[in-house]
């Protein structure tokens, strides 16, 4: 019997050995693996299955804990493009799960009450603290992150949106990414289109609220929506200043439902 112990023991005291004292957790999966299955799977031509998402939702829970367990300093490591990508995902992530949790509201804009937005609602968990989408847009992305066209990549679940990508974003993508997203948003012509023979630009209220974006980084609206145009109406737009003219915004839910 004391043979056998002490050969549990010096097994025990091995196994010790081979464990790394204070082992690091695995690196983030810059990749997204659960959240671009999700996106995969849920999103069909930008809209999103979200009778699915709220029947089996493991996935993008698992998802959006991994984002969680993300600590400031092990973000500010990453290089731009990679943080930029992250809160872009986590931002498109958290409100999938707060309609997916409050579905079948018929539009976002039906969740929260009487004082309280939806987009004020602590939903975000980021470095260890709960936030609002409000804040991760307007007090993270905005704030540190000098390019207007994440408002063609935030998506808020609203026909009105720009279109939700059925993949993530990633570092190695994020510029043809973005850039797709305005070439898609832009040729929607419910939503963006051009009168050429009455000079007018009829634009999302997106680019009426987030005009100071966009005028920051090429002097007008005008001037930044012109290259995502084809060529004819891009040159008529270099000829002086347009009239600007705000579609509606449709904030029905951005819902997709499967043929039974």
């Amino acid at each position: 019997m004391k043979h056998l112990h002490r050969l549990l023991l010096a097994a025990t005291l091995f196994a010790l050995m081979l464990w790394p004292a204070g082992a690091a957790p695995a690196p983030f999966d810059h990749a997204y693996p659960l959240l671009d299955q999700v996106l995969h799977s849920r999103v069909k031509d930008a809209l999103v299955n979200y009778a699915a998402l709220k029947a089996d939702p493991k996935n993008l829970h698992a998802a959006l804990d991994q984002m969680a367990a993300v600590t400031e300093a092990e973000f500010n490591q990453w290089t731009p493009p990679q943080q930029l990508a992250f809160l872009i995902n986590l931002y498109n992530a958290a409100t999938l799960r707060l309609v997916a949790d409050h579905y079948p509201a018929k539009s976002i804009k039906k969740i929260g009450g009487w004082f309280t937005s939806p987009w004020e609602l602590p939903v975000v968990r980021l470095f260890g603290q709960t936030n609002t989408l409000d804040y991760l847009e307007h007090g993270v992305i905005r704030a540190r992150y000098d390019d207007p066209r994440v408002h063609f990549a935030l998506v808020c679940a609203a026909l009105g949106c720009p279109p939700l990508r059925g993949e993530v974003y990633t570092a190695g993508k994020l510029e043809h990414q973005l850039e797709d997203q305005g070439q898609q948003f832009l040729a929607t012509k419910a939503k963006n289109s051009i009168d050429e023979s009455g000079r007018v630009l009829h634009l999302s209220p997106i680019f009426k609220w987030y005009a100071a974006d966009f005028e920051k980084k090429s002097g007008s609206v005008q001037k930044f929506v012109a290259p995502y145009f084809p060529a004819a109406p891009r040159a008529a737009l270099a000829q002086g200043d347009w009239r600007i003219h705000h579609t509606d915004y449709d904030w029905s839910l951005n819902e997709w439902k499967p043929a039974r």
